[in-house]
């Protein structure tokens, strides 16, 4: 029998197309299923056309034969079958698919879609198998036709003998080595696992001969002996739960499914069954964790949906379906209107899956926006395990993604002592407020000991109490909310002054000109200003950064670069009617010394309600024995 050559292209270009356009030797078994599905979707398309009722439906299936002795793997379907001069244009011509020519030949119908389109599925066998023969018996004709090959430069064909229409893929597996184990994939285990993982949601059964054990019938009940059997069973599920009306559908049914496929022994918060007709269609379901995974804040965790394809899971871990600030949901997207690549395992970036990405994020954004309204404990839980994520998306790319997070953050209240949103903030805000007062500092217990956050307390205002590392980038990155500025109650005025007042403390500081001399003489290079303020309530004496960062931002970055140098100029601000102020006031003629030892006093005191450190404690504490003799 003469060899026949592979039409149109080399060994060079299947060597291509093994070696690189897959990146998993997997991966050939769900392309092979796949495509008997196909085979089977054509088959019934065709009887339906055509008014033929001999194809029973329910009969249609794809079933495994592994024989470990020989090394050979086997897949065969109940499909529409080929012909030898389909046989010659489908496998003689690498890329060449019979399906994609069927789905553009046929008239659109809601009752079938075919999954594979570019026609070389088929020859990811070859990365596993040294050779691959096809039997298939076309529907409506007698003769079936057998193609082999071993993947080099060509292939044989010739007349075979085949019961019923459908085909078989008979793959003899290459020998193991060190470095590769081809005979894994005729394991019973590893077979259920990757039917399981890619092709479980394929409409038709999957079947094969597994080995269970029994209780042999005559052993005693006190000494049991057990004996092993092969039974044929049905390896994949067939009807996703996603494709089901949500109706159809109980939350343990959804809680279930969520436990099993994402390996969490918890029940997710909340979950979103959702899709869309249209430009685009697809199906999702999507799961909002109520704890974060283990690994979830490093860099090994893989963000991203599951991606399917008519029940074919294609990606394991698709990002590019889901935004960076929402990476923490879990969940699965189907959608036959995907632009796939040749090897399915890549998708083509096109307007179809950004479409379904700005979808997928407007509805995430609603669930957690109506969670946090209706749901609040739920959505606390929620936000205690993923607050940080919400930050950091609304930080990323110079707020880029701002408007889809802004509304989900929730700062703790210092008036309300609870968590509250913006929006709650501003809402609640007194007449005449125009700014968001914060605050940021490692705990919120010092925080709201800040004398700014007592004198704006004192006048019945509220401030957001930030204690995490990232939060002081939020107001940074927002600029403003509601049209209302933010205001940092550490660097920044806080705005309470009347004009009466501005000009009051402009005559104070003229007058006490020598003495705010003599402070900062007596501080030196320690202090780069000292100043009058009359926004510090009960306090005498605040420190301020003199260059516009906050200290708990200067002890961030410090953390990330020991190296890098901080400023460590600070501002004195004094409270002119204090009596500790009026008492260094008092001093400085009759007794200079004291005068600055009670300066140097209120410097150090200012510096502890900063929760700065204090360069030379020992000294402080004999400062203060000193002043009590």
């Amino acid at each position: 029998m003469r060899k026949k050559q592979f039409k149109a292209e080399s060994r060079r270009l299947l060597d291509l197309m093994i070696n690189s356009i897959y990146t998993h030797q997997e991966i050939f078994l769900r392309e092979i299923i796949s495509n008997a599905s196909d085979a089977m979707d054509k088959l019934a398309y065709t009887a339906l056309t055509s008014g033929k009722a001999d194809v029973d439906r329910s009969k249609l299936a794809i079933t495994i034969t592994r024989d470990p002795a020989e090394g050979v793997l086997t897949v065969s379907d109940t499909g529409i079958g080929m012909n030898k001069e389909e046989m010659e244009e489908n496998l003689g011509t690498i890329a060449r698919s019979g399906s994609l020519g069927f789905k553009q030949n046929m008239e659109k119908t809601e009752d079938i879609d075919i999954i594979g389109q570019f026609g070389v599925g088929f020859y990811a066998a070859f990365m596993v198998a040294k050779t691959v023969t096809v039997i298939s018996r076309k529907y409506g004709e007698d003769t079936a036709w057998k193609w082999v090959s071993d993947g080099a430069d060509g292939y044989y064909i010739q007349e075979a003998q085949r019961a019923q229409p459908g085909t078989d893929i008979i793959m003899t597996l290459k020998e193991d080595t060190e470095e590769e184990q081809f005979s894994r994939f005729l394991e019973e285990y590893e077979i259920r696992t990757l039917v399981k993982k890619y092709s479980d949601y394929i409409r038709y059964p999957i079947r094969m001969e597994v080995t269970k054990s029994r209780k042999k019938e005559d052993s005693p009940e006190d000494k049991p002996e057990y004996e092993s059997y092969t039974e044929e069973e049905t390896l994949n599920s067939m009807v996703p739960i996603w494709q089901r009306s949500k109706k159809d559908v109980t939350q343990e049914e959804y809680d279930s499914f969520y436990r099993e496929k994402f390996f969490d022994f918890q029940k997710p918060l909340r979950t979103i069954h959702a899709g869309a007709e249209g430009i685009v269609s697809y199906k999702s379901l999507l799961y909002i964790p109520g704890k974060a995974p283990y690994d979830f804040y490093t860099k090994d965790y893989q963000s991203g949906l599951q991606l399917y394809s008519s029940g074919v899971m294609i990606m394991e871990n698709c990002a590019e379906l889901l935004p960076e600030h929402f990476r923490f949901v879990r969940g699965i997207v189907d959608s036959q209107d995907l632009s796939l690549n040749i090897s399915r395992e890549m998708l083509q970036h096109n307007r179809q899956l950004t479409l379904i990405a700005r979808n997928i994020e407007k509805k995430i954004k609603s669930e957690l926006s109506n969670m946090m309204e209706n749901e609040r404990e739920s959505y606390e839980q929620f936000y205690n395990a993923f607050s940080r994520q919400l930050k950091y998306g609304t930080v990323a790319e110079y707020g880029a993604h701002k408007d889809a997070t802004q509304d989900l953050l929730l700062f703790w209240s210092q008036t309300k002592s609870k968590l509250i949103s913006l929006k709650e903030y501003v809402d609640a805000m007194k007449e005449g407020q125009e700014k968001i007062y914060y605050v940021p500092g490692e705990n919120r217990e010092r925080s709201s000991k800040l004398p700014q956050v007592k004198a704006l307390q004192d006048k019945g205002y509220d401030v957001l109490l930030f204690t995490d590392e990232v939060d002081e980038f939020v107001p940074q990155t927002l600029m403003t909310y509601a049209e209302k500025a933010f205001c940092n109650v550490a660097t920044e005025e806080l705005g309470l002054q009347t004009e009466e007042e501005k000009k009051a403390i402009e005559e104070k500081t003229q007058q006490l000109k020598g003495f705010l001399d003599f402070v900062k003489e007596t501080l030196g290079e320690e202090i780069k200003e000292v100043r009058l303020s009359a926004e510090l309530g009960a306090a005498p004496a605040a420190l301020v950064s003199a260059t516009g960062m906050s200290f708990e931002m200067e002890k961030y970055f410090k953390r990330m670069n020991p190296e890098m140098p901080m400023p460590t100029q600070r501002i004195l601000e004094l409270n002119p009617e204090h009596p500790a102020v009026q008492a260094v006031l008092t001093h400085m003629t009759a007794d200079p010394q004291k005068a600055r030892d009670y300066a140097v006093l209120l410097c150090c005191q200012a510096k502890l309600l900063a929760d700065l450190p204090l360069e030379d404690p020992a000294a402080y504490t004999q400062l203060v024995c000193k002043l009590m003799q």
